[in-house]
Order: structure tokens, then sequence, then C-alpha cells
């Protein structure tokens, strides 16, 4: 059973989205927040498996709130939502520590989905804004020079395996791209985490693009 915290200052949101995640039968909302503080502590109490995140809330906002959360609890995955195409906080939240976002408007099946991805150790991100968010905001805010100092350590092959998880690959279509068995490919990404020391695919795309490895408009 999945275990979800939502986290949100609009009460008929919350609703709706309990309502969806409830219905079904691996997942269970064990905890409701109106703003950051509350999400912060029901997060230490409950030790939720996902944290549904909105970006703004009054007295702590997501980011903080997400930054505090993945802190205390860095088994907790949030996935921030927002309303917007383009949120400077969305970038914030994922190098805080999420493992991805979602608009809000997006159908509620993909609320559902997101939340099983996000709980089976996956980054997840919305599929329309990906390359545009991440690309603006890692080159405007992040620090290349870090970036380029923690792939130095990766070899060829784990730099081409960093290069396409930033693309947004899965394992196993990282073994098609790269002729290999998908075990092989999954070897290659436990590698490149550990030396990146990150623990999920949505830092170690904030990594790929501030050494560069990727820019923004890059396709599979």
């Amino acid at each position: 059973m999945i275990s979800v915290v939502i986290a949100d200052d609009q009460t008929m949101v919350r609703q709706s989205f309990r309502a969806v995640l409830d219905a079904q039968p691996d997942i269970r909302v064990i905890g409701e927040a109106a703003e950051g503080n509350t999400a912060v502590a029901l997060c230490t109490e409950l030790a939720p498996d996902v944290v549904l995140m909105d970006v703004r809330m009054p007295e702590l906002d997501g980011l903080e709130a997400t930054r505090r959360i993945v802190a205390g609890r860095p088994e907790v995955r949030v996935l921030i939502l927002t309303t917007f195409d383009i949120d400077e906080y969305v970038f914030g939240g994922l190098r805080a520590g999420a493992s991805g976002f979602l608009l809000k408007d997006s159908p509620l099946d993909d609320l559902v989905t997101a939340v099983r991805v996000v709980s089976a150790g996956n980054a997840l991100f919305a599929p329309t804004i990906t390359r545009r968010l991440i690309g603006e905001f890692t080159r405007t805010h992040a620090s290349a020079h870090a970036g380029r100092s923690l792939v130095a350590e990766l070899t060829a092959r784990e730099t081409e395996v960093l290069r396409l998880i930033a693309r947004g690959l899965s394992n196993a279509e990282i073994a098609e791209a790269l002729v290999i068995a998908e075990q092989t490919a999954k070897s290659h990404v436990s590698r490149v985490f550990a030396k990146l020391d990150v623990r999920d695919r949505a830092q170690a795309v904030m990594v790929a693009y501030e050494a560069g490895l990727v820019v923004p408009g890059n396709t599979p």
C-alpha cells in the first residue's frame, strides 16, 4: 500500500486528489496539509511514501517544505505540483530533493500514475515542460563547474548512461539504445548514482545539465 500526504492550500484540490487516490486499491491518503509547516510535521510523524507538494503555500512554501522533509526523511518521495508551465520554484524544488513534478491540470489518471512511479523510486517530470524548464533554469542558476567535477569520475559508458537518463529513458530503453542487457543497464545506472552521490533520476538529471552533458532541446 502506497501512503500519501497531500499538501495544498486549496481545500477543493486536496479533496479532489484524495478522492481519486483513495479509490485506488494500492494507494491510501494518510494526511492533508494546507501549508508547509504542517506538511513537514506530518511527514516527520507519519513517514509517507509520497508527498504531493504544492509550490505556493502560506507560511512555508513548497520549496522549503520539500528541503526540510527530504533532510529529515530522505526515504520520502516528494512530487511537486505546479499550475504553470514555467515556474522557477519547480527547479528549486528538484534541487531541494523532490523526485519530480506534475502540472495540476494534468489528467487525474496521470496523477495516479505519478504517485506509483515516484513511490517506486523513479523520477517523474511532466512531459510537456521537462526539457524546457530544466534547461532554462539550469542554464540560469546551476554551477557548471560543480557538475563537471562530479561527472569526471564516470567512465565513458557511465557518462553515456547519464546522458540517456537525463533524456528521460528508462532502464529498458537505455539497454535498447546501447544494445546491452537490461540488467547491465540497471547496474550502470546504480554505479552512476553511487559515483554522483544522488538518490534518484531527478538528481542525476540535475547533474547532467549542470555538467553540460545535455542541453535544452535535446531529444532521445
